[in-house]
């Protein structure tokens, strides 16, 4: 709830903050509710835009690498694991629903987990497993400076 009244006294401050009053579809006349709808403010992404360059590889997740909250995050965890990835910057949307909806908007992305390498967004879930299987994974954590260990057991095996 605190979240929520945060939220709203800076949509409200920011003059990003509409109100959108529902009526009945009877059109009687009864006591209707308010809805705040508030875009992402500035803030928001400007600090989106700084965590994502903060390091090589950012997730954007579910729950957290030790312990995610989804299935989606988990692959992802898991896919970067496989690589020898450990070393990367993870954010829990479940803890903060402006982070949440603003990495959303940031990426123009609908979903989570979002993976970004160097600041650039690669993509969710699906995209991060099709790299794993064609290869591209490896091709870009090379770029990144990043070896990946399933190349480096590639190799210790012939």
């Amino acid at each position: 709830m605190n979240n929520l009244m945060r939220t709203a006294g800076r949509c409200l401050r920011s003059g990003s903050a509409a109100f959108f009053l529902s009526r009945p579809a009877n059109g009687g006349v009864r006591l209707a509710s308010a809805r705040l709808l508030c875009t992402a403010s500035s803030d928001v992404q400007k600090d989106l835009g700084e965590m994502v360059k903060k390091d090589k590889v950012v997730v954007f997740m579910k729950g957290t690498p030790a312990q995610p909250m989804c299935g989606f995050s988990n692959a992802v965890v898991q896919i970067l694991r496989m690589h020898g990835v450990d070393e990367y910057a993870s954010y829990n949307v479940l803890d903060d629903q402006e982070l949440r909806q603003g990495v959303k908007d940031f990426s123009n992305w609908p979903t989570i987990p979002q993976v970004y390498f160097n600041g650039e967004f690669v993509g969710g879930c699906d995209i991060l497993l099709q790299m794993h299987q064609n290869g591209d994974l490896v091709e870009e954590l090379k770029k990144l400076g990043i070896s990946s260990a399933l190349l480096d057991a590639e190799k210790e095996s012939k």
